[in-house]
């Protein structure tokens, strides 16, 4: 297992009182260092063709050239500083740099600890915290650089990831799966949203425990993964579905992550030769976000 961080992702700074803020990735960073056999990695910076794989021109334009003195707002959420330029960039190139690393076969998973979050960022709107959506710049380079027809999307973030829905709603070779409490924002994700039969919802109702989770990923999600059988698994890592997060409310424990953990490896060892590209997304209380990564990564790299 690699972990792919970089200090520029702790630069990133949305402001004083802001959920997404620094020290949630140096909770994870810190607890899994705390890990033995880990092998730590600098994520490179993203390329712009890698971007504009599934963004717009205007949107990359707005991120990487935008004059910001202080801070610049580009909704209610999300919110940037100087510095969010180069943590976006890093946090895209970690998925990228992933992907390489499990398909070329040096490892079998991955774990990108890197911020900003991704999966709220559509293909011309950052949002949710959301600047680049590196899971989505990570599915189009698997598709595009290493010729693979089969990626599948499994997000667990207790928020639905609008933005890597939208950008593969129509591209079959894609398939997105979500389970997440509804309702919440950003609104979307409902049971009756298919793609073009690619897109899967397992929506969970606020107080919803850890066993309403894991039946969505065992009697809906992963059997539409499995019949997909997908050649890589892309996983967006959110852990605030936790009982202690503070915006949301559900309330699984970090044994939930860990199970979560032992079926994407089972699964990744049916079709995908093992290959797991993990990825931070949200968890915003500092204790579930160290028990849940060091407790997804233990289901991970658990013995099959």
């Amino acid at each position: 297992m690699r972990v792919y961080t970089h200090a520029a992702c702790l630069l990133h700074d949305p402001g004083a009182g802001h959920a997404e803020r620094p020290e949630r990735l140096l909770a994870v960073t810190e607890a899994l260092r705390a890990q033995p056999g880990l092998d730590w990695a600098q994520a490179p910076e993203a390329t712009r063709a890698q971007l504009a794989r599934v963004h717009a021109p205007a949107l990359i334009a707005q991120v990487l050239d935008s004059a910001i003195e202080g801070s610049l707002r580009l909704d209610p959420d999300t919110v940037m500083s100087p510095d969010s330029p180069q943590a976006a960039l890093r946090a895209a190139g970690a998925a990228v740099a992933a992907v390489d690393a499990v398909l070329g076969g040096e490892i079998a998973q991955a774990f990108c600890a890197v911020r900003p979050p991704g999966h709220h960022a559509t293909a011309d709107t950052a949002m949710g915290f959301c600047l680049f959506n590196a899971a989505a710049v990570a599915a189009a380079h698997a598709l595009a650089e290493h010729g693979l027809g089969r990626v599948a999307i499994l997000d667990f973030d207790v928020h639905h990831g609008n933005g890597s829905q939208d950008i593969f709603a129509a591209d079959p070779r894609v398939l997105y799966l979500s389970s997440h409490q509804s309702p919440l924002y950003p609104g979307t994700g409902a049971a009756s949203e298919h793609g073009v039969g690619n897109v899967v919802n397992a929506p969970l109702a606020p107080e919803a425990g850890g066993e309403a989770l894991r039946a969505a990923w065992r009697e809906v999600l992963l059997p539409a993964a499995r019949a997909f059988a997908p050649q890589l698994l892309l996983v967006s890592a959110g852990f605030d579905a936790h009982r202690l997060d503070p915006l949301a409310q559900l309330q699984a424990e970090a044994d939930d992550y860990r199970w979560l953990g032992r079926e994407i490896a089972a699964l990744a060892r049916e079709s995908a030769h093992g290959r797991v590209v993990s990825l931070l997304e949200g968890g915003y209380s500092l204790q579930a976000l160290r028990e849940c990564s060091v407790a997804y990564l233990e289901g991970l790299r658990a013995p099959a």
